[in-house]
């Protein structure tokens, strides 16, 4: 009974992710090329403070030998992945985007491998 149940819940995921495709479409005929955001701050603000709390978490978790790190782990590294693509996305030319860039490059996309590594590490040691 128990493995229907996850094959249902995995077959949803499966075809909401395929709903989405046409999506896709949508948004990029539909959206305008720049906007005006009205909690640009605190979107920024939010998303940096999620990632130094799931930082701070799988470090702590780590080192005290609980496996649950590699779940902050994974959703850390997601989280620093988005930060990069949006930052250098979003970023003005010039300045501002080698800014971005040399964040992504030089922190972000670094940390986010860490923490990826470090998932799959504990994942396979809770699985062991």
């Amino acid at each position: 009974m128990r493995i229907r149940r996850r094959c249902r819940a995995e077959h949803v995921l499966v075809v909401c992710g395929v709903a989405l495709l046409p999506w896709l479409v949508v948004l990029a005929d539909g959206l305008p090329g720049t906007t005006t955001a009205a909690h640009w701050r605190s979107a920024w603000i939010g998303l940096d403070a999620l990632e130094a709390l799931g930082l701070i978490a799988t470090g702590v978790l780590a080192v005290r030998g609980n496996h649950l790190h590699a779940l902050t782990a994974a959703a850390t590294a997601t989280l620093l992945v988005v930060d990069a693509w949006f930052d250098t996305m979003t970023a003005a030319p010039g300045a501002d985007r080698f800014s971005a860039v040399a964040m992504a490059f030089g922190a972000e996309l670094p940390l986010a491998v860490l923490c990826a590594v470090l998932a799959v590490r504990g994942r396979a040691r809770a699985t062991a």
